[in-house]
């Protein structure tokens, strides 16, 4: 959970309420627990930068040792956005004891479409050509 920054060298939390389900080798309560302290320690407000849009404006962030956290507070503005994501293939992270993170359940981020949406593309054009 707590990575090795390879440009810096800095130590980071390594975790996303999204990503993060359960810490390996402790007991379901305790995982909770710390999940919930870690998360609640990464969105507090002194960790937090919140950016004020212009037309054309870009956002970049380094997701090795940043959390995105999208605001929960627009739903009042009479306004339109339109958003594009774009996700860079990283390195794979470094603990502090050297150990390189290793997928525990699915698949690991690349940029070749991940296995369940290919079964689900070739299962659609199987019934589009059966029907």
């Amino acid at each position: 959970m707590v990575r090795v920054h390879p440009e810096t060298g800095e130590r980071a939390l390594f975790i996303n309420p999204g990503f993060t389900s359960h810490i390996v080798d402790v007991s379901s309560q305790e995982s909770k627990l710390l999940l919930e302290l870690f998360f609640n320690q990464i969105t507090k407000p002194a960790y937090t930068t919140r950016f004020r849009w212009n037309n054309g404006d870009i956002a970049f962030w380094d997701n090795r040792a940043t959390v995105h956290l999208a605001p929960q507070d627009l739903d009042h503005l009479d306004v339109e956005r339109l958003l594009y994501r774009t996700t860079i293939t990283g390195d794979v992270p470094v603990g502090v004891d050297g150990f390189r993170s290793e997928v525990v359940q699915g698949e690991a981020f690349s940029s070749e479409v991940p296995t369940v949406f290919k079964q689900k593309a070739q299962k659609l054009e199987t019934q589009s050509v059966l029907s």
